[in-house]
């Protein structure tokens, strides 16, 4: 006997339908995701359980509304627990997040990594190249200070027990996040993986450090970090979205240090507003660090920043102290070590 239409049996509900539901039931009915939703919802998408379509209609509906701390922290969370570090410890001081990519200035930041590298401080630094166009990313300007991008998590550890430093794509510890921030040019929007992924900190670094570029979103990953019980974080409106302070202008840094939340004013270095660079040349961030040319802005950008992450990291105890502590360390730089070979 043939079943009508009205009769057949219907297909059982997609398990993650409920996440999609939650998220987009109208302005009345919805809600944002709890921490555990989030974090189960993560959890499915990286172990690769999502349908395509519904993979676009979450991202989608996540940005239309925007993340909130404890989504960030779920989401966080499974993506932490999805990285393969078996076997390759390295205790990193401070994690740094490169995402954004520069547009009006170079990123003078990555001199203020390297300056706290030579002075024994492990920095690891992670980000995505290539997904807004335009733009100038860390991995691209690395060989012009005559450094190699490691290519798995075995050799960013390799590169900070020899250097203090290491930079590591996404694509090389989460490829599923990568693959969906790659998706940027097909939605037409930033999803809330851009957020997320600053907040990866792979090898649990004590100590981290993020940029934004949007000022609404800094107390979200300040109050992510606490949900996630980072221990020491900062997050500032950075240049361009980078995690680098602008001399020229008020910076203010939000941070948890034990599960306090605090926010601290760091004022513009300079009286008057520089002119942006028509052309950006990464061969200058070598040759501002040899000292063969000299950049008042420049110079201002990597102590500046320096400064914040000295503070944060609890090397000085005031402004002024880490002020002059990261421009010890840049006049005390060792000017040969990115020259040519």
């Amino acid at each position: 006997m043939k079943l009508t239409h009205h009769e057949q049996t219907p297909h059982p509900e997609h398990p993650f339908a409920e996440y999609i539901r939650i998220l987009g039931k109208g302005k009345k009915g919805s809600r944002p995701l709890t921490q555990d939703e989030a974090y189960q919802a993560m959890k499915m998408i990286l172990a690769e359980e999502v349908l395509p379509i519904q993979l676009g209609a979450f991202l989608m509906l996540m940005r239309v509304k925007e993340e909130t701390p404890e989504e960030l922290a779920g989401f966080a969370q499974a993506a932490q627990e999805s990285f393969n570090l078996a076997g390759h410890s390295v205790t990193v001081d401070l994690d740094w997040s490169s995402y954004a990519g520069k547009r009006r200035h170079l990123p003078w930041f990555l001199l203020s990594a390297l300056l706290l590298a030579e002075n024994g401080i492990k920095v690891f630094m992670h980000g995505s190249e290539g997904h807004t166009a335009g733009r100038i990313y860390t991995q691209d300007v690395l060989k012009f200070l005559n450094l190699q991008p490691a290519d798995s998590i075995a050799e960013a550890v390799q590169q900070i027990e020899q250097h203090n430093f290491s930079y590591l794509s996404l694509e090389h510890f989460c490829p599923k996040l990568h693959e969906i921030i790659e998706l940027r040019p097909l939605l037409g929007l930033r999803s809330p993986v851009h957020t997320l992924v600053r907040l990866l900190n792979p090898f649990n670094a004590d100590y981290s450090i993020q940029g934004i570029f949007h000022p609404g979103y800094r107390p979200v990953h300040q109050q992510a970090a606490a949900l996630l019980n980072q221990p020491h974080m900062a997050v500032l409106k950075g240049e361009g979205g980078e995690t680098e302070r602008n001399p020229d202008m008020d910076c203010l840094v939000q941070s948890v240090h034990n599960g306090q939340l605090s926010d601290e004013n760091w004022p513009a270095l300079f009286t008057h507003r520089h002119v942006k660079p028509e052309l950006l040349d990464p061969q200058e961030l070598a040759l501002i660090w040899q000292g063969s040319i000299e950049d008042q802005f420049a110079e201002g950008s990597i102590i500046g920043t320096a400064a914040i992450a000295l503070k944060l990291l609890g090397k000085a105890d005031t402004q002024q102290q880490a002020h002059e502590l990261a421009t010890a360390y840049w006049k005390g730089r060792d000017k040969q070590k990115f020259a040519s070979p």
